[in-house]
């Protein structure tokens, strides 16, 4: 039951990510990359921490362990802060359907780091289905790489950072609740961000923000908390692997409503990347839910 409450949520973040990455193409071409990702981080935060005062988790806080403390501040080093730096700064140095290939090969990362620290199994059918969504994905962008610049360089590092703190938060989730985890995320997470604006003197910019861009802040805000909280309480119930895989349904939700939105045509080589991942995470998923059977039956 908790895995089918885990995967739906993962479908909810799915979608949320697909929306906000479209939403987002908006507001981060008039307002400052990094003062733009800073400030989403700091509105959530605040969400996160009236969160909490309502379900009065501040109790939790109070008896947490000195490493917890740690993990908790490395969640928010890794995953709140200088991934978000590094890519914004990224991908103003190279083509965003270039950067999107490269993040989108986050769940191989994880993948393997799964089986390193968390002692996840790798399925024939998780293997089959990894393929495939490199393959649908490559159709579904457009896109061979063929170069690898500076920018790559920090779209991939990026990349790699999430893909740790997904395992950080991972095994994280086994002791302490999702609501715990999130905040950890992003608290200390805007803390490095808001330090990053005062040694690059560009925290006065956020002083400065006209009517349009605030209220582009504001409906990302909204959206970033819904994707940590779906995305961390689903994460809790949902091998991290798996997880990873059915956030990339995210891509085509991001190509349709720019089709929808732009009146734009889809080429039929979309249409079978389209297919391709939609398979891909069902095999994904099947094989997951059969090594659970088995397991249990054991």
């Amino acid at each position: 039951m908790n895995k089918n409450k885990g995967i739906l949520l993962i479908l909810g973040t799915a979608f949320i990510s697909g929306t906000v990455v479209f939403i987002s193409k908006f507001g981060v071409s008039i307002i400052n990359p990094y003062i733009f990702a800073g400030l989403k981080n700091i509105i959530v935060a605040i969400l996160v921490i009236s969160w909490l005062l309502m379900f009065k988790d501040w109790k939790i806080l109070k008896n947490l362990k000195k490493i917890q403390w740690m993990f908790l501040l490395g969640i928010g080093l890794i995953g709140g802060s200088i991934p978000f730096l590094l890519y914004f700064k990224g991908l103003s140095m190279t083509a965003p359907i270039q950067a999107a290939f490269i993040h989108k090969t986050m769940f191989i990362y994880i993948a393997v780091l799964a089986v390193i620290f968390l002692k996840e199994k790798i399925s024939k059918g998780f293997l089959i289905g990894g393929l495939l969504l490199v393959i649908g994905n490559i159709l579904l962008l457009r896109v061979i790489p063929h170069q690898f610049g500076w920018g790559d360089f920090l779209i991939l590092s990026a990349t790699l950072f999430w893909a740790g703190e997904n395992i950080l938060s991972k095994h994280l989730l086994k002791e302490l609740p999702s609501r715990i985890v999130i905040w950890g995320r992003m608290f200390f997470g805007s803390i490095f961000i808001f330090i990053f604006w005062l040694i690059t003197g560009q925290a006065h910019l956020a002083l400065f923000l006209n009517l349009e861009q605030i209220g582009w802040v504001m409906i990302t805000s909204v959206f970033l908390f819904g994707y940590v909280v779906t995305w961390y309480t689903g994460l809790k119930y949902v091998k991290v692997s798996v997880a990873a895989t059915i956030l990339l349904l995210a891509s085509p939700i991001t190509i349709l409503l720019s089709l929808i939105v732009l009146n734009g045509g889809i080429l039929l080589t979309q249409s079978i990347g389209m297919v391709l991942i939609a398979l891909s995470i069902f095999l994904i998923y099947k094989s997951s839910i059969q090594r659970t059977i088995i397991k249990n039956n054991v």
